[in-house]
């Protein structure tokens, strides 16, 4: 976008800084605001009609979020929770259309975001429909590495706290499942873990595992 398009922009938005365990808003609740998150980190849940969570999707530094408008909603259809101390820019959602109008750049860049979420649930959703449970562990992992990896001594730490339900709730197991696994994996030297934090220490083995190859 042009200097003076993002200047007309940033002045019609508000600074927000978001804590840990804070929701940015809340599934259901009246869509009043869109945002974009400079730093920090998401995650998108929602509850189904069988009262189950599920997290379906992480909101990363750069990503725009609460696009409610663009979904012809007029309600937030997630929760969005602070996982890692975060700010985010925010806007009204009555200016939703006006600058999408004024600022094509911005009508492409929120088609695609939207694009890749769908991509990303169809994946989802193929995965839990034909895999089983630990190549769809395998898969989150590597997207959660792939999406927010920092290298760290012999591997990649995904870099904000993750728990053992959380990726429970991205691949539609149980706790005790993705428990399950996750030891066995540190057994053989996949990943390390701890109180919400992952280690990956072999990426090559863990999407060999992912794709059923043999070598994994």
């Amino acid at each position: 976008m042009a200097d003076g398009d993002i200047e007309v922009m940033l002045s019609h938005a508000v600074s927000r800084r978001i804590a840990v365990g804070d929701a940015v808003f809340d599934q259901g609740s009246p869509a009043s605001h869109f945002f974009l998150l400079l730093n920090g980190r998401l995650k998108v849940s929602q509850v189904t009609p069988q009262g189950e969570q599920v997290i379906v999707r992480m909101v990363n530094p750069g990503d725009l979020f609460g696009i409610a408008k663009a979904l012809q909603r007029t309600d937030y259809p997630g929760t969005a929770l602070c996982v890692s101390e975060a700010v985010a820019l925010c806007w009204p959602m009555d200016l939703w259309s006006q600058m999408i109008e004024q600022n094509p750049r911005l009508a492409v860049t929120a088609m695609t975001a939207i694009g890749q979420r769908l991509q990303e649930a169809h994946t989802r959703i193929r995965e839990i429909s034909t895999e089983d449970v630990e190549r769809r562990v395998a898969h989150a992992v590597l997207r959660l590495s792939e999406q927010a990896g920092r290298e760290e001594g012999d591997g990649l730490r995904i870099d904000f706290p993750i728990t053992r339900q959380d990726i429970a709730e991205l691949t539609g197991t149980t706790l005790h499942t993705v428990s399950r696994i996750l030891s066995a994996w540190e057994g053989r030297g996949l990943v390390t873990g701890g109180r919400q934090k992952l280690l990956v220490r072999d990426v090559a083995r863990l999407r060999a595992l992912a794709e059923n190859e043999k070598s994994a």
